[in-house]
């Protein structure tokens, strides 16, 4: 991005150009205050039933179930060809922006140890934002829609990605995108993650026996492993913020084989799409090398890649004034995005590439800091009433964010020019 534009977005930053008292944040609050004892039982059921990614039925009919009780939504139940995805509109009927939540909803579980990314807790976030953001549209007859998609499977599977490819985003012309993550760190509006590329290597040798004839073998585990040594060899030569993460899947069938087959599993992080590309280049050389020095043939298969996030900076502003107002302590642009930087990766930010996205994190209190999202204890407190109330307060800043996008003359119009200059 360009540096007098992130000028002039700052510049803004101190003052919001809705006074307090002319904005809906009180009502906003209030609403979801109201319907929490309702959605607090939903979210019982999604956590203390975990369902792995694409399988998530339970948590579905919860969620479609609830919203096909509520007032002016349409529901549209298995959506896009994926059994657990949903979407539910609601529609003014006065055309006017596009806002749209992400309801990551749905037990996407880990195996074993449950909800230990609290995916209940954000669906609780979007579940709320969107519903008060329909009450107050409803109620001060404000023109738009609000869109809120039931993703599956973030866990490796990519469902925001498939229903990005499907073309649910465009075909609802959403505007901008809206989510939230909790974590272990303290609040923040302007959370960026990892681009992520996961991919399988095989390698096809020759069986001989490893004693009295292994020179008629081409051993492919040794190809595996010359190429395991080289990238630990490149990592000396990466840029921060470069990962290589991998393991052996088949190692051989026995010490006096030469080995006919060796797998691997490996993954490539790097701080952005661009760099990542530039990484896989030099992790692919590695393995072509290990073919090269044993004679083994190489066959490397795609599984997932998920670009990074990078969020919307006058969304950020937004999310930060009203979060803040609401008793949060989220610093100025500069130090959140210095804070907040990841190398975890979602498949929102695939979402990220397509249109404005927020995805605020949020610190849920473990008793032990360092159990972070993937633990036994995060899983725990993730099912915490507390845990619950923290998500409710995050909706309340999402909802006066999309507000804030439907009412505020110009607001929209900055969003899209800043993420039309990050494309660039």
């Amino acid at each position: 991005m360009e540096a007098d534009e992130f000028v002039v977005v700052e510049m803004k930053d101190a003052a919001m150009d809705v006074p307090a008292e002319q904005d809906h944040l009180d009502s906003l609050s209030s609403y979801i205050d109201g319907i929490a004892d309702t959605l607090w039982p939903i979210n019982k059921k999604i956590h203390d039933n975990p369902e792995l990614g694409y399988q998530e039925k339970i948590a579905h009919a919860a969620l479609t179930g609830f919203l096909e009780t509520r007032k002016g939504w349409k529901v549209t139940r298995s959506a896009y060809g994926l059994e657990t995805a949903f979407v539910a509109v609601y529609d003014s009927g006065k055309k006017g922006p596009v806002v749209s939540f992400n309801a990551e909803m749905e037990a996407d579980a880990l195996p074993g140890i449950g909800h230990a990314c609290g995916h209940n807790l954000i669906a609780m976030a979007s579940l709320s934002g969107a519903l008060a953001t329909a009450e107050c549209m409803e109620a001060y007859h404000i023109p738009g829609k609000v869109v809120l998609f039931g993703t599956p499977a973030e866990e490796g599977g990519g469902g925001k990605i498939k229903l990005l490819n499907a073309g649910a985003y465009k075909d609802y012309k959403c505007d901008i995108n809206l989510i939230s993550h909790p974590g272990i760190v303290n609040d923040g509006a302007l959370i960026r993650t990892a681009a992520y590329t996961r991919f399988k290597v095989e390698y096809f040798g020759l069986e001989a026996h490893a004693a009295a004839s292994p020179w008629l073998g081409i051993n492919a585990l040794d190809a595996l492993i010359t190429a395991y040594n080289g990238l630990s060899v490149l990592r000396q030569q990466t840029m921060p913020g470069d990962i290589i993460q991998g393991h052996i899947t088949d190692g051989g069938l026995a010490p006096n084989i030469i080995h006919a087959y060796a797998a691997g599993v490996f993954i490539a992080r790097a701080n952005t799409r661009d760099r990542l590309a530039v990484l896989k280049k030099k992790v692919d050389a590695c393995f072509e090398a290990g073919a090269a020095a044993t004679g083994a043939t190489l066959k490397s298969t795609f599984e997932q890649s998920y670009d990074d996030h990078v969020p919307n900076r006058a969304l950020g502003r937004s999310y930060r004034h009203f979060f803040n107002r609401l008793g949060g302590a989220i610093p100025t642009a500069d130090i959140d995005e210095i804070e907040h930087r990841t190398m975890a990766s979602t498949d929102q930010g695939n979402i990220s590439y397509a249109m404005p996205s927020l995805s605020p994190g949020f610190w849920i209190r473990p008793g032990n800091i360092g159990s972070g999202p993937h633990s036994p204890e995060f899983t725990e407190v993730s099912g915490t009433r507390e845990a619950f109330d923290l998500a409710l307060k995050v909706g309340k800043g999402l909802a006066a964010t999309a507000i804030d996008v439907l009412t505020r003359k110009g607001l929209l119009d900055e969003v899209k020019k800043e993420f039309e200059a990050m494309k660039r």
